[in-house]
């Protein structure tokens, strides 16, 4: 008899862990509160145009391709990847750029622009990153960290590679030059850490894009969100959308199964949570049933959240093809500390911002009507910890920001926008049900890392796991992967395996 999994939400880690347990024969069921699959990757559409609402960095583009490997497909049969070049374009307060890809030498002559004494340090850095790769990803990125001694273990390690470092202390021991730094220290705010905070262990991102590179989804973020729900819909998963998941029912270490907000119960013999870890414990599993270590004390007071966002979805009926603009593009303020503080520690919403300019048509002009261009800016901004009225403050500082690309960047912008939305914090809170209004759920600082990060197993329920962005190991598109495999690991070792349980393909073809 096939052994029933429920899986709450459908963000990328759910899809993960549905791909992975549909591939080895366990009947998979996926409930979406919204009425579109891809959690933070939620597509808009309007007048014309696709804004991929979430993720559009992708990195170790292996990790989708597994995902197929493992049911016997090809990740290319489904969806195209294209390399991008450069990664990212950087600019300055004054709009002077860097350009970062994976190539050495050109690297090197970039760095030079700034900082000549700066090229040797780089090159030191970037050797040092790979053994923090290959502990802190290879070895332990999707291994669960359920037991202090499972932390224990590492620790020499984590020691050693100085992760009690932030991550701009660590490039800054390598480069002079105030700009360089931040350049190779601002991949935390991808994952929702504060460099100045964030373990140096996030330095092996930088490893990780030269290694596999950065990638773009042809037909955007959601065409990869299709091509996973197709895979899971051929290995006989199911989605349930506009069904919001309002208890996790539990009878005493087991949870049973679930009951939806129009009051239908489905049971499971396993039930993984992608919607936010504290969202799940302090509203879907009742105060009884909580145990001390998952209690109200320990979400509400206890654990530090990331920061929101501020993101405007727009189109315009002009090309910006003749702009000194990139398919990613990071705008940094003239402050960098005090701008992060701000944000992270006295939260505040400052008049400065530092932006990431998203503009996808430069590389497929299919998710836009011919002749027009999209894009989507986004600002981080505090948590609803702060005391910020978004319902007066997001017209205001739409507005500014607009007005600064058009200023900069952008020439004529608002005359030539013929489609528009934005989110703020309120949207991560009510739509996406993220606590705090948090957009990458549990700050990524050391103390919330590994051992100490919600586990991926519950801890007061055998069968509840968790994957996405608030457990172990992290935010971002890997992180939310490795986590779907853990899941996977988890189920497969922990009950008897169902009746028509298929090894992994992988495994069949060594024989």
């Amino acid at each position: 008899m096939s052994q029933k999994v429920i899986i709450i939400g459908s963000g990328f880690g759910a899809l993960g862990a549905a791909a992975r347990l549909a591939a080895r024969g366990y009947d998979v069921e996926i409930f979406e509160k919204l009425d579109k699959i891809g959690g933070r990757a939620y597509v808009f559409e309007k007048n014309g145009f696709k804004f991929d609402g979430g993720p559009t960095v992708i990195t170790a583009p292996f990790m989708f391709d597994d995902i197929f490997a493992l049911a016997g497909r090809r990740r290319e049969d489904y969806v195209d990847f294209v390399q991008l070049d450069p990664f990212y374009r950087i600019f300055n307060h004054e709009g002077r750029s860097f350009d970062y890809n994976d190539d050495p030498d050109f690297i090197s002559s970039e760095i030079a622009k700034w900082n000549p004494a700066d090229v040797a340090g780089y090159h030191r850095f970037m050797s040092t990153t790979k053994a923090i790769f290959e502990k802190g990803f290879v070895q332990l990125a999707d291994k669960p960290f359920l037991t202090i001694g499972d932390m224990m273990r590492v620790a020499p390690d984590l020691i050693k590679l100085q992760s009690h470092k932030s991550v701009y202390q660590y490039a800054s021991s390598f480069v002079e030059n105030d700009f360089l730094r931040r350049v190779f220290s601002f991949h935390p705010l991808l994952i929702g850490g504060n460099p100045f905070d964030s373990s140096s262990i996030y330095a092996m991102i930088h490893y990780l894009e030269r290694e596999w590179g950065i990638h773009y989804a042809k037909g955007g973020t959601g065409a990869l969100v299709a091509a996973m729900a197709r895979l899971i819909e051929e290995l006989g998963g199911q989605f349930h959308l506009n069904a919001e998941v309002e208890e996790i029912l539990v009878n005493g270490r087991t949870a049973t199964g679930i009951r939806l907000a129009d009051g239908t119960i489905h049971k499971a013999d396993h039930v993984i949570s992608n919607a936010d870890v504290a969202w799940t414990y302090l509203n879907m599993i009742p105060a009884k049933a909580r145990g001390l270590r998952n209690s109200d004390t320990r979400y509400k007071k206890l654990t530090k959240y990331s920061m929101s966002l501020f993101v405007i979805y727009f189109g315009t009926k002009k090309r910006y093809t003749d702009t000194n603009l990139a398919h990613h593009n990071i705008i940094l303020s003239e402050r960098y500390k005090g701008l992060l503080s701000d944000i992270f520690q006295k939260k505040v919403l400052s008049e400065d911002f530092s932006l990431y300019l998203h503009m996808p048509t430069l590389t497929d002009p299919s998710i836009a009507p011919a002749g027009h261009e999209g894009f989507y800016v986004l600002s981080p901004v505090p948590h609803l910890g702060a005391d910020i009225d978004w319902t007066k403050t997001a017209v205001p500082y739409r507005n500014a920001i607009m007005q600064f690309l058009e200023d900069n960047y952008l020439p004529d912008l608002q005359a030539n926008i013929v489609a528009e939305t934005h989110i703020d914090p309120l949207h991560f809170q009510g739509r996406l049900n993220s606590y705090m209004g948090s957009a990458f759920s549990v700050q990524p600082v050391l103390t919330q890392s590994a051992w100490f990060r919600p586990h991926n197993r519950s801890e007061d329920f055998d069968n509840l796991y968790f994957v996405g962005a608030g457990t172990h190991p992290g935010a971002g598109l890997p992180g939310v992967l490795s986590s779907s495999k853990i899941a996977e690991d988890l189920i497969v070792s922990s009950s008897p395996l169902p009746a028509n349980y298929r090894r992994p393909q992988q495994e069949l073809v060594k024989g």
